[in-house]
């Protein structure tokens, strides 16, 4: 694609791991390396030239939150990071106040005499302004006061915000968003004190699309549907995240668990990944009478059942 890219990163963006990548169990591995694609690479860029927010969608397993955080270790941003739940209130993505500490304060007899020393910085009060956030945190009361932002790259100023799975939250949640994110500030109610943005963030929004989410929402972000994975795809993600592993045992794998998928939808690359992983780790040939029943753990599951090999 001929453009000028804000965001340029490798094909295959990989971030040093403690241990080898087969060895490291859960999503740890897996977030540490992404395979960028050039709708991927587009998309970025568009959200970073227009400073929207990059809506994402996709099953869960495809990499949304991975995507983010690989950005933000690739542009060296502090990245913040809220996985959100259906409790959640937009007002907890900007400030919270401590109630169960200000109770405690008040049968203590100990009560301050403003709301100020009871706000806890939220990730966007992070994002817009570190330094006003480290102020604030630090008028905490002191079980609070060794709490870690974060944020990676502390020493910048530039931001990305992942909110993960906004699609959990309840629908006025996007919708309250639009004011702080449209005009890069908010007031905290509890003091008036206002919190502008230094640099306009980067944030990337995730949804599993279990809730449709508002229309005037949507109309205010830039968005990317991940495709589905086929098998050349796969491959390219294996090597990515096992580089001396078997090319031969990752071809393997990827070939077998697509051709089982039948109608239904195919296997998300975590779900690859993990079949892999298992398979280098339990020296697990795919060819091996074992497969069925390793495929049924780690792929076929919560009802999925495997179609008919071709």
């Amino acid at each position: 694609m001929d453009y000028t890219k804000i965001f340029d990163p490798e094909p295959v963006q990989a971030f040093q791991l403690r241990e080898p990548a087969a060895t490291v169990k859960g999503d740890v591995g897996d977030r540490s390396v992404y395979v960028y694609s050039d709708d991927i690479v587009l998309a970025v860029n568009v959200a970073l030239a227009t400073g929207r927010p990059l809506l994402i969608r996709g099953p869960s397993g495809g990499g949304k939150s991975s995507l983010a955080l690989n950005v933000a270790r690739v542009l060296k941003r502090r990245f913040y990071e809220k996985v959100i739940s259906s409790r959640t209130q937009a007002r907890d993505l900007l400030w919270e106040v401590d109630h169960l500490r200000r109770l405690q304060d008040a049968q203590t007899r100990t009560l301050k005499p403003d709301f100020s020393p009871y706000i806890n910085p939220g990730v966007f009060w992070w994002a817009f302004d570190r330094q006003n956030a480290l102020k604030q945190r630090n008028k905490l009361a002191p079980q609070v006061l060794d709490q870690n932002e974060t944020g990676e790259n502390t020493d910048v100023s530039e931001s990305v915000v992942l909110l993960d799975e906004i699609d959990k939250a309840d629908p006025d949640v996007p919708n309250n968003l639009l004011v702080p994110l449209g005009s890069l500030s908010f007031t905290v109610d509890e003091t008036g004190e206002v919190v502008s943005a230094k640099q306009t963030p980067l944030v990337f929004v995730t949804t599993n699309e279990e809730r449709q989410l508002p229309v005037a929402f949507l109309r205010r972000c830039v968005e990317l549907k991940l495709k589905d994975l086929n098998k050349d795809d796969l491959v390219k993600i294996g090597r990515a995240h096992f580089p001396a592993a078997d090319p031969a045992t990752l071809q393997k794998v990827a070939k077998l668990i697509l051709s089982q998928s039948g109608a239904g939808a195919p296997p998300s690359a975590a779900e690859y990944l993990d079949t892999a992983r298992a398979c280098l780790n339990l020296k697990i040939d795919p060819d091996d009478d074992i497969w069925q029943d390793l495929s049924k753990i780690t792929v076929w599951k919560h009802g999925r059942t495997p179609g008919r090999s071709t």
